[in-house]
């Protein structure tokens, strides 16, 4: 029997939701499992940017309306087809957890979107909750660590949390979505930076156009799709 190898995704309480969503959707697509931690103060973002309030009681079915709802805030944008069935939740009080060890099976570590707060805790090592716990073995254990930071501007201190991060081994990758794609709709914009931290961590998908040296191909797109999505 194959052993169960996830990928932690660390949700914060920064803006943008909507990344959160479309890279848990792209690991799901991939075939890849996933153990999720959604932070206290990202259910009120997400309760402010989606209407859904995550509970832990009921954390299937919150997940499943949050991944079916697209970045323009349309709640059925997205089939899921049970693709849930690989997903195990753990709260973020649980310093005990599986992923809080690491003996635990884990590929590595997304956190998307991670604020100034969550980059300074992984930074400093404070562990102060799952999350932070999760990234701080994650990095002890030489396994990949995505730290995709939603922020701006940027003040000194959260620039030397990013270098202390980057020198020890994450991936720091600002949501900065790019243009040069195509984007015609918010979506887009949304899966580039999705795509990109999924690139990081080494797992295919098909979020986004990949530049491949050929100029004016981002401006053909928006020429021959747009207003394809409503």
């Amino acid at each position: 029997m194959k052993s169960r190898r996830p990928w932690v995704v660390g949700v914060s309480g920064a803006s943008g939701t909507p990344y959160a969503a479309a890279v848990l959707r792209g690991l799901l697509d991939a075939g890849e499992s996933v153990d999720l931690v959604v932070s206290r103060a990202s259910r009120l973002t997400l309760l402010d940017e989606t209407g859904i309030a995550f509970r832990d009681a009921h954390w299937r079915e919150d997940l499943a309306a949050w991944l079916a709802r697209g970045a323009d805030g349309k709640p059925d944008a997205f089939a899921l087809s049970g693709a849930l069935d690989d997903v195990r939740y753990w709260a973020a009080g649980d310093l005990a957890a599986g992923p809080s060890s690491g003996s635990y099976p884990a590929k590595g570590m997304l956190v998307v979107p991670a604020s100034t707060a969550a980059v300074a805790g992984v930074a400093l090592g404070l562990s102060k909750d799952l999350l932070q716990r999760v990234a701080s073995v994650t990095l002890k254990e030489r396994r990949p660590l995505v730290v995709a930071v939603r922020e701006t501007p940027l003040n000194g201190q959260t620039l030397k949390h990013m270098v202390a991060l980057d020198e020890a081994g994450a991936v720091v990758l600002p949501a900065s979505p790019a243009f040069y794609a195509g984007a015609t709709h918010i979506q887009d914009l949304v899966d580039f930076v999705a795509g990109r931290v999924l690139d990081a961590a080494g797992v295919p998908h098909r979020l986004y156009r990949r530049w491949e040296g050929e100029l004016g191909r981002g401006s053909a797109s928006q020429r021959t799709e747009g207003g394809s999505r409503s």
